[in-house]
């Protein structure tokens, strides 16, 4: 769909930008509310993360904003550098984006993209959520690993493939309607 870098940029921008939150509310809410609770002894998982000061990130405690910022950050630069390229790349292998219907040529981007970031984020989370008060193992790290990409992975599928890709695409084409029309007339 984003025929130049800049459309390439802004749809990694706006891809990630809804991403990063639902993975950190998929992750404090579903994966890890219920034991922030019991921890904490409060009755809501906001509350939860307040009295524990914030969400344990590097080491220490952050604030979910600076959780947010941080994610966003590793996920963007991944999108922009590893994600879209080569979720494309991959994707001609296997079909010809002009004989190819383009929903299906659609659907390898985004499942070939969460075949690669889901298990390339989930390594940086397991690096950036690692318990290092406990000291470092690199089977811990590994473990913890495997464990992330195992609750994000089907998470990412069905999000991305169901909801934030077309909830991105269609704000896309309203975003760059004059240059999609402005294609469409040229191809005529």
């Amino acid at each position: 769909m984003p025929r130049n870098q800049f459309q390439r940029m802004v749809f990694a921008f706006l891809t990630v930008l809804i991403t990063v939150h639902a993975y950190v509310f998929f992750s404090l809410y579903v994966v890890n509310g219920e034991t922030l609770m019991e921890v904490t002894g409060e009755s809501s998982v906001l509350r939860a993360i307040n009295a524990q000061g914030g969400v344990y990130m590097f080491g220490k405690m952050l604030p979910i904003w600076a959780v947010i910022l941080i994610e966003f950050c590793f996920a963007y630069f991944l999108e922009c550098v590893m994600g879209s390229p080569c979720s494309f790349k991959l994707a001609c292998k296997v079909f010809d984006p002009k004989k190819t219907n383009p929903v299906i040529f659609e659907t390898a981007i985004i499942c070939t993209t969460v075949g690669l970031m889901c298990p390339a984020m989930s390594f940086i989370a397991a690096w950036l959520y690692y318990p290092y008060y406990a000291g470092f193992n690199i089977l811990t790290l590994l473990a913890n690993w495997l464990k992330l990409v195992c609750f994000n992975f089907p998470f990412a599928y069905f999000t991305q493939l169901f909801f934030i890709q077309p909830f991105i695409r269609t704000i896309f084409k309203l975003l760059f309607k004059k240059d999609i029309e402005k294609r469409k007339q040229l191809a005529q």
